[in-house]
Formats: structure tokens, C-alpha cells, sequence
């Protein structure tokens, strides 16, 4: 496996999502550090609400023509094939075969990737991203090992998660950060402003559990779907559930550590 590998564009084709997405898939952060206060017990005893069913279905981007024809298998070379052709163990030479189509086909349907057309596309290479980091996130050694709390943020694989010292002790979990124009900054930060229910006047939009670490750029949760070739306002967001956990793990004064480049 070549983690953080560039991908290569599929010539002339533009990829789009293989099927309808729920809710919003393009979120705007909050851009300016927002105005800090004490929330009173009786709003933090607000939870915030869940996301509708399917908001976080794994949904791949192929190739315009493919997602209208709802082909059975594909016979497009995606754009990150050599990297799947690598993680399934079938040869490796950046081209589409019958033999890598099938086992592209078999592990999106076993992940509940859809279409499930064997296409090597962004969200199928992010997932064995995910799963290949899930026991062991940090076996690269990239995240800073120290006997208090750190968040990581690794924005190459686009995973995150918590340890103190060398034991995890939330996720790693998938997770969207900043688009190209606006980037998740790198470097050492920490947690200075909690918000259980924050709303982003800025942009008129719900930005459920955030925890502010730098600047306008928080760990909070989105209502759609955070698997997208679009990124974030450079926030890091995550899904209602995960978002939720990460509130009881980390507390304000809890270090963060980013570093890497999303490439999705």
C-alpha cells in the first residue's frame, strides 16, 4: 500500500456521484474565529439533533456516463487504481481488468460503497485508507507521542483520532477537511472554545459539537455526507455520531496536532 499516493484524473472524464446523496454535501464552515462565552448548563443540555438515515452512505464518484448507464462492471481505469490494485493484492499496473473489477466490485459491496461497479475511485481508496488504519492509526509515527491527550489529524488519509501516550483512545474515524482554497492549517494547536449547539451566522448553518483549535477551524459534526471531492471551509468534520464521542473525550486545553494534504 502507498499511503497518500497522488491520484491520477481519469482523461476527459469528469466524476460525479454514482448515486443520489442525502442531505447537504458541501457544508460551509465557520471562516472567522467566533465570539467565545460560557454556555449555561441549561444549553449544553441540548443535544444536538441526528442525522437523517443515509446522510453517511458511502457514495463513489464515477465517471458521468457510468452513472447514468448503471453499469454491472466497469471497464474505466480509476483514478486511484494502482493504490487499490496494491491494498487487493491483484497486479498491479494502473489498468482495469475483468480479474480487478471483480475484486474492486466484491470489497465495495462487502464496505456498502455504491455503485459497487468496481470503479477505483477516491471514496473506495479512502476507506481501505481507513481500514488499514483502524488497529494501528499512528504505526507511521507521524502524530506526536506524549503523555497527555493529543488530537491527530492526519489530512493525507483523512482520518482522525485521539491517544495519550501510545494508547488510542478514540477512533481513528473518517473525517473531511479543508478544500484547496481553504486548508486545514498543520501544526500544533489546542482546544479553546467548546460549543455543544454553535451556529455559524456567518453562513447560517448548524455546526453541532465543535471544538474550536484554531481560529474559525473546528472538530464538528455535518449533516451530510463527508465523503466528498469537495472539502470544508477548513473545518475538520465528522459524522453526528462520531462528532458526539469526540465531545466527551476531549476538553478544552486538550492539545491538536495536524499535519499532511488532502488529496481527495
Amino acid at each position: 500500500m502507498v499511503p497518500g499516493a497522488a491520484a491520477v484524473a481519469v482523461p476527459g472524464e469528469e466524476l460525479v456521484p454514482g448515486v443520489k446523496q442525502v442531505g447537504v454535501v458541501d457544508t460551509p464552515d465557520q471562516v472567522l474565529a467566533p465570539k467565545t462565552y460560557t454556555p449555561s448548563a441549561e444549553e449544553d443540555a441540548v443535544e444536538p439533533k441526528d442525522a437523517v438515515p443515509g446522510s453517511y452512505e458511502l457514495v463513489e464518484y464515477v465517471p458521468l456516463g457510468e452513472a447514468v448507464a448503471r453499469v454491472g462492471c466497469t471497464k474505466k481505469t480509476g483514478p486511484y487504481q494502482r493504490q487499490v490494485e496494491r491494498w487487493l493484492k491483484v497486479r498491479v499496473d494502473g489498468k482495469q481488468s475483468a480479474k480487478d473489477c471483480k475484486a474492486i466490485r466484491a470489497f465495495q459491496r462487502k464496505q456498502r460503497i455504491k455503485p459497487a461497479i468496481g470503479f477505483a475511485g477516491p471514496v473506495t481508496w479512502k476507506r481501505m485508507q481507513f481500514l488499514a488504519a483502524k488497529k494501528k492509526p499512528n504505526a507511521g509515527k507521524k502524530c506526536p507521542v506524549r503523555s497527555y491527550r493529543v488530537a491527530c489529524v492526519d489530512l493525507t488519509r483523512q482520518i482522525t483520532w485521539v491517544q495519550k501516550g501510545k494508547k488510542v483512545v478514540f477512533g481513528p474515524v473518517s473525517m473531511r477537511s479543508g478544500r484547496a482554497a481553504h486548508p486545514t492549517r498543520t501544526g500544533w494547536f489546542k482546544v479553546y472554545w467548546r460549543h455543544k449547539n454553535h451556529f455559524s451566522t456567518l453562513y447560517r448553518t448548524p455546526m453541532p459539537y465543535s471544538q474550536f483549535f484554531s481560529g474559525g477551524q473546528a472538530f464538528h459534526a455535518v449533516y451530510g455526507s463527508i465523503h466528498t471531492r469537495v472539502g470544508s471551509m477548513g473545518c475538520v468534520n465528522l459524522t453526528v455520531p462520531d462528532a458526539r464521542k469526540l465531545w466527551g473525550v476531549l476538553k478544552k486545553g486538550d492539545r491538536v496536532y495536524v499535519w499532511g494534504k488532502r488529496r481527495l
